[in-house]
């Protein structure tokens, strides 16, 4: 294999890595502030929930641009089109999120219920929003996008945004993604929580993980019977990076699951995403609040390397010319850019995850909720 396409394929993996890490950490964030005003009953309580997560929330959504500027760098292609395509989504994305921290600053600035209430509402939508987005986003590259090139390389939108949100099984996935940042994010409020927090938010992480694992069982009937995509003729995996011009591709029901027919070793992916979405609720019936907060972690990741798995090597399909398709192959940037990329992910990957580790390393420890009402400083 050239240096050049070996470069393609470790960065498809990387991508799969940074978005699962993304998944993993911003979720349970996300999935905590989904689930505030249902865990905590009074202003102490839900000081205490924010509390646990106060010292780690910013410092999670290092994923989150991880995961976008691994996009912009490794695949261009993509990054310009689909932030394009989704333009609308992608507002909707961001002005929810930029909410977030804004809640946090505001909440306990006025000590009034109504205003405090407010801006737990604020929490809620900043916290379910995205990850229903994020979920219906793979729902919606599974499907196929409608877009299409000129002759210039300029990309045509085919379809509505509202079809991007609204369709059945991007809502599906959707709500799959929801239910297990309420899973990560309710395991992650029973390790440093105690008393009335922790027993709501055990139960709220049961019902997340079992519903996940159910909504993902459902997906994987579903998109047996969904066009997926396939090509034609041999591929060249040293391609051009350009869309245009490329080999011939077909739309056929179950063709998402060619890939796991040629190499079973692929199952393994479907496999430790069901593993984990139902012994993770069964850790937590038995209050193993951390096995499960793992437990959660690998069922993201089977559940994203499930979806990359199936369209290796589509990254975004075009039901308009499915010929455009974006690809692995078509998609990347240039060899001398992905190879300094890998030389800085190397670097900087495991330092994050180093750092992150040592923060909840020194911070851990259960939040007490008369510590936290004692303290004008907290939350």
């Amino acid at each position: 294999m050239e240096l050049y396409v070996a470069l393609k394929v470790i960065w498809a993996v990387l991508l799969g890595v940074l978005l699962s890490g993304l998944a993993i950490m911003v979720g349970m964030d996300m999935g905590v502030g989904a689930l505030l005003r249902f865990v905590g009953r009074n202003d102490g309580e839900r000081r205490t929930a924010l509390a646990m997560i106060g010292p780690h929330w910013d410092g999670n959504q290092v994923w989150f641009i991880l995961g976008g500027g691994a996009i912009f760098a490794a695949f261009p292609t993509l990054y310009a089109t689909s932030f394009s395509t989704f333009y609308v989504v992608m507002i909707l994305l961001l002005f929810s999120m930029i909410m977030r921290p804004v809640a946090f600053e505001y909440r306990s600035k006025v000590d009034a219920s109504r205003w405090r209430e407010s801006w737990d509402w604020v929490f809620l939508i900043s916290g379910a929003v995205p990850m229903i987005i994020f979920g219906a986003a793979f729902g919606n590259v599974i499907q196929g996008v409608g877009f299409h090139f000129g002759w210039d390389a300029q990309y045509y939108q085919d379809e509505s945004f509202i079809w991007y949100l609204l369709n059945p099984f991007a809502l599906l996935c959707g709500v799959l993604s929801l239910a297990m940042a309420v899973h990560q994010g309710g395991a992650m409020l029973m390790i440093r929580g105690e008393g009335p927090i922790a027993e709501r938010a055990r139960r709220f992480a049961i019902g997340g993980g079992l519903l996940a694992a159910a909504l993902f069982m459902i997906g994987g009937v579903w998109v047996q019977f969904i066009k997926g995509f396939a090509f034609t003729q041999t591929v060249d995996p040293g391609m051009p990076a350009t869309p245009l011009g490329g080999p011939a591709v077909v739309m056929r029901t179950g063709a998402w699951m060619d890939n796991f027919h040629m190499y079973p070793l692929l199952w393994l992916f479907p496999a430790l995403g069901v593993l984990g979405m139902i012994a993770g609720p069964l850790a937590l019936m038995a209050r193993k609040p951390i096995l499960a907060w793992w437990l959660g972690a690998i069922a993201w990741i089977g559940i994203i390397f499930t979806a990359g798995g199936a369209m290796f090597p589509f990254l975004m399909p075009s039901t308009t010319n499915p010929a455009e398709s974006l690809t692995v192959w078509n998609a990347s940037g240039s060899a001398y850019n992905l190879g300094w990329m890998l030389v800085f992910a190397v670097i900087f990957v495991p330092a994050i995850l180093i750092y992150t580790s040592w923060a909840f390393r020194v911070m851990r420890g259960k939040v007490k909720t008369e510590t936290v009402v004692g303290n004008d400083h907290s939350y």
